[in-house]
């Protein structure tokens, strides 16, 4: 069942703005300038990066997380110019037709709606291609911006997970947001 959701080819998507395509080692450098930046990992569970190998790493593993059906990961690209400016996407649970949503944007282009664009369609996506019931997100309870956008998006606050996220050494309150479909 784990492979429920395994797609045979990699779904390209399109919005006004922008491509939401898959990740490939041309976006190494891209991918190193986003989350080089402290801004941008400060709500992530990662590390902020130091070397482009870190960035090919984890082309790798959303590469091999897509393969094996375990979830996708869209890089966003701006249509003028098709470099990644940041990603958006799931990891999910096939039995209860579920999904994580996760997301990050490089700092140069917040509250500019891209987000918004972004998100609102691959959840457009997931209940209308992947049939998934809910869609949830967890989030640091200072990251306000990410709290407004799941908002906008029709997101509803189901409480604090106490001490639920470890990451960066240490465990971390987690407000938890639900979409059903």
């Amino acid at each position: 069942m784990s492979n429920h959701f395994l797609l045979s080819s990699f779904p390209q998507l399109e919005t006004e703005r922008l491509f939401l395509r898959e990740t490939t080692l041309q976006d190494a450098e891209a991918i190193f300038a986003i989350f080089s930046d402290p801004s941008v990992t400060q709500f992530h569970d990662l590390d902020t990066f130091t070397s482009i190998e870190e960035a090919i790493a984890l082309i790798g593993r959303r590469a091999k997380r897509f393969e094996r059906g375990e979830g996708i990961r869209w890089g966003i690209a701006r249509k003028q110019d098709n470099v990644l400016i940041g990603s958006c996407g799931f990891t999910w649970n096939p039995q209860e037709h579920a999904a994580e949503v996760g997301y990050e944007l490089t700092s140069t282009f917040w509250r500019q709606g891209i987000m918004t664009e972004a998100v609102r369609t691959i959840l457009q996506y997931g209940f209308e291609k992947m049939n998934l019931r809910f869609v949830v997100a967890q989030v640091m309870l200072n990251n306000i911006a990410s709290k407004k956008l799941l908002e906008k998006l029709g997101f509803h606050s189901q409480g604090v997970l106490k001490q639920y996220g470890f990451f960066k050494g240490q465990y971390h309150d987690l407000e938890q947001f639900v979409l059903n479909k």
